[in-house]
């Protein structure tokens, strides 16, 4: 019996014994999530105000633009990247809500949203616990990496979003009013609208940025190679640019941000599947030599 056969052996437990484990750690996911709900729901206005500073950027830069100066998409892009200065914020930013119960039922919905986010780190440990016992040492090893990449990824994709696609979304939102000739076309956001708006982009965004994972997990499992992934690059940044038109608004600047980012990272994971393949050529060559000496 080979080192790992004996590792899984040790491993095995009754079924009972099994399911006593996932109860505990189910338990331990469900206080997590009550404790970053309630923490959250206790700071929902401030977190909210803080998901509404891309709406006010943008509202200053249309301001801006209706008080004579040049300023385009491109002149928030260039502020957006930090190339021009960000104008100082003036006014007041107005957000309504219609049902009397409705601004407290979007601060739950930002709770809820808050907690996942808030507990991930707690919840990705406890199911790695309980799977690591069935898996080889050298799984274990290689699982962890992805603990670290999969939130830090998604952090990545929310940043796109909060400093760049939020507010060019929002610029572009409010530059479609109509102000005049007695006439106000105005742009009033429900606040419900909004949370939805900004959950809908930071998970889209978030969960694109998760294909460098997802690429070299399949790597490790087999499943696919670098050769497969490079041969068919076409077809996967026809996808992309198919996702980036799907889950973006429909103006090509928001789309192009979030594509050139995903394609560079499927560029990136076949290079990172190719180094698992070249590791695995070296493990199984040595093994080859330990057997023919032995």
């Amino acid at each position: 019996m080979s080192v790992d056969d004996d590792e899984i052996e040790a491993s095995r437990a009754p079924l009972m014994d099994h399911l006593v484990e996932l109860r505990s750690r189910l338990i331990i996911c469900v206080v997590a999530i009550v404790v970053a709900f309630i923490i959250c729901f206790a700071f929902a206005a401030p977190i909210y105000l803080f998901l509404l500073h891309p709406f006010q950027m943008a509202a200053q830069m249309y301001a801006d633009s209706k008080g004579g100066e040049a300023t385009g998409p491109f002149d928030l892009l260039f502020v957006l990247i930090g190339l021009k200065e960000a104008p100082a914020a003036t006014g007041d930013l107005r957000l309504m809500f219609t049902a009397p119960l409705e601004f407290f039922f979007t601060k739950l919905k930002l709770a809820g949203f808050g907690a996942v986010v808030l507990s991930f780190p707690v919840l990705a440990w406890q199911v790695y616990a309980f799977v690591a016992p069935g898996l080889y040492k050298r799984e274990r090893f290689a699982f962890l990496p992805f603990l670290l990449a999969a939130p830090a990824l998604f952090t990545l994709g929310g940043a796109l979003v909060y400093y760049i696609i939020l507010p060019f979304v929002l610029w572009f939102s409010l530059s479609q009013q109509i102000m005049g000739a007695g006439i106000a076309v105005e742009l009033l956001p429900k606040v419900s609208d909004y949370l939805t708006l900004v959950t809908t982009l930071l998970l889209a965004f978030g969960l694109c940025f998760q294909l460098p994972v997802v690429l070299t997990l399949l790597g490790l499992a087999g499943i696919v190679n670098s050769e497969m992934l490079w041969k068919g690059w076409r077809y996967a940044v026809l996808g992309v640019v198919v996702v980036a038109a799907v889950v973006t608004p429909p103006d090509p600047i928001s789309q192009l941000l979030l594509a050139i980012p995903i394609i560079a990272l499927y560029f990136a994971s076949v290079g990172c599947v190719k180094l698992i393949e070249l590791r695995r050529k070296k493990e199984d060559a040595a093994a080859g030599t330990d057997v023919a000496l032995s």
